[in-house]
């Protein structure tokens, strides 16, 4: 099998890069042309409509360039620090660490490095990237960065990547320092590979043994696939685990299959959150897409109304309709990580700020570009409780 065949059959996934080697098969009754034709046009006017909205232009060169924001500068070393000691230190629901998996190649997440290499490099050159913040925010990547990003995700499988090297428990807690975060949720994916498939497990103890556990929350996966699933779901509750992750593109399921409901029962039974990958970004293989339309969470939303559920990226470039799915229902979150200016702003006029939860993505990408269109989103009188609630409040309340 060659490289390219090889990314065919495992793809990479939306929300982190990975390699899922026993995937579902999508219903054909499930996704129909219109949800194809709307992918394409959600793309064609996040184009057209990028700077267009109620904040106008705001394009940047590099993750460097936010420091041209007031809430920004830059250190003695050239890299990105937030200076405004008046903002809420934020809790951050959408980290990962660097992965290796499969046959597991060296990786030491103890370790600290010169820079972070996040998967979208916007500060690997100088000047940066063109960087905006009024599109979805992996429309940022060039055809070469989402080259770059596939013989990642190949790497971290099998001989190890210059990238996930740099992404490790110092280089995290450096950036939430300079980024004035306090916490984050540290998010695996169990895979389904035959072995080397145990983020879980690795990260709770990297992070146990980093000291770090005050500052970084460790979550727990399952495969949906799993005969003992129920029994890793315990294991993981045991360990302390408050967030169970599961992501429908690299997985393959269907959220609201009628096998996953022992899932979210067992679930409501610990106290724990789900907090699902929503929606299609445009990056994932074709084949993925079916699973992750935003009807197909309402079932587990709506049958399990003492469950919360968090919807990451708040359904990417499907964002219309899971605003809407997560209006409707009170155990709806959405992560609003990735998401572009205009549409922050629709969320907020929406919500009231209720039930929004800030994320970056790290280290596919830095936190200071989640953490700027939250301040620049709420940047008025009548929102700065608003910035409170998205910021810190609102997790604080989910985890309570």
């Amino acid at each position: 099998m060659d490289r390219r065949e090889f990314l065919q059959k495992f793809g990479a996934g939306s929300a982190a890069v990975a390699l899922s080697a026993c995937g579902g098969s999508p219903d054909a009754g499930r996704y129909t042309e219109a949800d194809i034709a709307l992918l394409a046009a959600q793309r064609a006017a996040e184009a057209a409509q990028s700077g267009r909205g109620p904040f106008g232009v705001h394009r940047y060169q590099g993750y460097r360039g936010l420091a041209e924001l007031p809430w920004f500068d830059l250190d003695a070393q050239g890299g990105l620090i937030c200076v405004d000691d008046s903002l809420p230190k934020a809790i951050d629901v959408h980290c990962h660490l660097g992965m290796s998996y499969l046959f597991r190649p060296t990786l030491d997440l103890q370790a600290a490095t010169a820079r972070v290499k996040h998967l979208l490099d916007c500060d690997a050159e100088q000047p940066g990237c063109d960087l905006d913040l009024d599109v979805y925010i992996n429309s940022n990547f060039t055809e070469a960065g989402l080259d770059q990003l596939q013989k990642s995700t190949l790497a971290q499988g099998l001989w190890g990547s210059s990238f996930a090297r740099t992404q490790t428990i110092p280089n995290l807690l450096s950036e939430m320092d300079a980024m004035r975060v306090e916490q984050a949720f540290i998010l695996p994916i169990k895979l389904g590979l035959p072995f080397g498939d145990n983020l879980s497990e690795h990260w709770l103890a990297e992070i146990d043994k980093a000291g770090a556990g005050q500052r970084l929350k460790a979550g727990w996966s399952v495969h949906p696939r799993d005969d003992d699933r129920l029994a890793q779901i315990r294991a993981g509750a045991a360990a302390g685990c408050k967030v169970l992750k599961l992501h429908p593109t690299v997985q393959r399921f269907y959220p609201d299959d009628e096998s996953m409901m022992a899932v979210y029962e067992l679930a409501e039974e610990l106290g724990l959150t789900i907090f699902f990958h929503g929606g299609r970004a445009g990056i994932e293989p074709e084949a993925s897409h079916p699973y992750a339309m935003p009807r197909h969470y309402q079932g587990a939303i709506a049958n399990f109304p003492k469950l919360n559920f968090v919807l990451l990226h708040a359904g990417a470039r499907d964002f219309e309709a899971m605003l809407e799915l997560a209006v409707s229902h009170d155990n709806a979150w959405l992560g609003i990580h990735g998401q572009s200016l205009t549409n922050l702003d629709t969320m907020i006029r929406r919500t009231g700020g209720e039930r929004l939860l800030f994320g970056s993505d790290w280290p596919f990408y830095h936190l200071g570009a989640s953490l700027a269109k939250v301040l620049i989103t709420t940047d008025s009188p009548a929102r700065r409780n608003i910035r409170s609630a998205i910021l810190r409040d609102n997790a604080e309340a989910l985890f309570a």
